[in-house]
């Protein structure tokens, strides 16, 4: 092999928050010396991991009520990483803002269930607690200001929330690990990777003109990452149907964190409001979910991607038809993409809001022009159905990770799981210090609080 100049043990493709904490990973808790880090964008986490194309929170399960008792343990674990990751290196609170959260329940039939669920989870979330109207109007007036005082009405509340903004949390787990001067870390922003190529051992990849060779690659680049993943003969059976997510600003409404329950049967978020990470005079709402045809929002050169990705066979067009032929999947999607058209869409929209906020006018909401990201939902062409949770393809000395679940707040435990296969990939002279990594993480999180 020639050129160590241009030779890495690993490299990750993509700088987003879930590439640059495997990033983070590597460079302090393993013996991996030599690392690339390569995004198409100028810097870090500008696409869906920028404060304008997500929902700002760390999900960890306690009021995301699609999540069952399983799902909310794996993912609890996952976040409370991100949390005390925070906690121990941004004491002046400049990357997170803590609040308060609580999920609301309107009508005798979500009233039943809100209450069931918290038998269920109060054991693995202690803090969590049912709060009835009286509590919820002293905590969040404006949720009770207007409403039917017949309405039954009840939530579950938790002072645990958290809105990040998750660039600022990707550039700081880069800096951390250059920081790391034993290490040789080489970034390579703007650069583009446009063909990957496997020979023998290794992997070449040429980016804009030039070639670099790595033992294994880490491809973090979200719905990219499928078409990266297809050149190499990887996810054939699969698709993407690209979900994108909107929001609407209102003026200061709410102190914390209100979501609404989850629609049963459908993969999207439902509507919550949250303070905006970095203007608290202003609160968001949403997201909406449409489908559209592109790998990234608001860039269209990524159309012809999609296709790419998505396919155009029988089979790829057959399931997309399955899928949007549930009526209440095609009922919502249409609903949606309303919700993004001039005049007509916050008319429509209001009534989401209302369900928080019932006092709330048509003045008060104004489109959140440029905001929302592509949340790619995983098709299985095989069973012609969505796949919920998180899409990882694993090759050989190859990861592809299309999306985590549930997004940017599992980072660290992706970074956690990625880091132990490219250790197996790389062979018997790597190692990755697990128990250093969680006593820094969870281990000490007593003293963190």
């Amino acid at each position: 092999m020639n050129n160590q100049q241009n030779t890495y043990e690993v490299a990750i493709i993509g700088a987003g928050v879930c590439g640059t904490a495997l990033l983070y990973t590597l460079s302090k808790y393993t013996n991996i010396n030599k690392i690339a880090l390569i995004e198409k964008n100028t810097d870090v986490a500008l696409v869906n991991s920028h404060k304008n194309s997500n929902s700002q929170t760390l999900h960890f399960g306690d009021i995301e009520t699609n999540y069952t008792l399983a799902k909310a343990e794996k993912v609890n674990q996952a976040a409370s990483l991100v949390k005390y990751y925070l906690l121990n290196n941004d004491p002046q609170q400049k990357i997170y803002t803590k609040y308060h959260k609580m999920v609301l329940a309107v009508g005798k039939e979500q009233v039943a269930k809100l209450q069931e669920r918290y038998q269920e989870f109060k054991q693995l979330f202690p803090e969590l607690k049912l709060i009835d109207r009286t509590e919820i109007a002293q905590i969040e007036p404006r949720v009770l200001q207007g409403r039917d005082t017949q309405e039954q009405i009840l939530a579950l509340y938790t002072p645990e929330g958290y809105t990040i903004d998750f660039q600022k949390l990707a550039q700081s787990f880069l800096n951390n690990a250059l920081n790391n001067k034993t290490k040789t870390i080489d970034l390579m922003m703007g650069k583009k990777v446009t063909q990957i190529i496997k020979q023998g051992n290794y992997y070449y990849l040429n980016i804009e003109g030039k070639t670099i060779i790595t033992k294994a690659i880490a491809v973090m680049a979200g719905a990219h990452s499928l078409l990266f993943a297809k050149s190499l003969g990887y996810g054939l059976d699969y698709a993407l149907l690209s979900v994108a997510g909107s929001f609407y600003f209102a003026p200061e409404v709410l102190n914390g964190k209100v979501y609404t329950v989850q629609l049963q049967k459908l993969p999207f978020a439902a509507i919550h409001g949250d303070p905006e990470v970095d203007d608290l005079t202003r609160t968001r709402f949403g997201p909406t979910a449409k489908v559209l045809p592109m790998l990234e929002r608001h860039n269209y050169t990524t159309v012809w991607e999609y296709f790419q990705t998505a396919g155009l066979s029988i089979k790829a067009i057959t399931s997309f038809l399955k899928i949007l032929a549930d009526p209440i999947i095609f009922r919502y999607i249409v609903l949606n993409f309303i919700y993004d058209l001039p005049f007509i869409g916050k008319r429509l929209f209001i009534k989401e809001v209302r369900k928080i906020i019932p006092t709330i006018q048509l003045k008060d909401l104004e489109f959140a022009q440029g905001y929302g990201g592509i949340r790619p939902q995983i098709v299985n062409l095989k069973t012609q159905s969505l796949e919920m949770g998180e899409a990882k393809l694993t090759g050989d000395r190859a990861i592809f990770n299309i999306t985590p679940s549930p997004g940017a707040s599992t980072c660290l435990q992706n970074a956690y799981d990625d880091t132990e296969k490219l250790i197996v990939f790389l062979g018997g002279e790597y190692s990755f210090n697990k128990k250093q990594f969680l006593d820094d993480l969870l281990v000490n999180q007593v003293m963190s609080k």
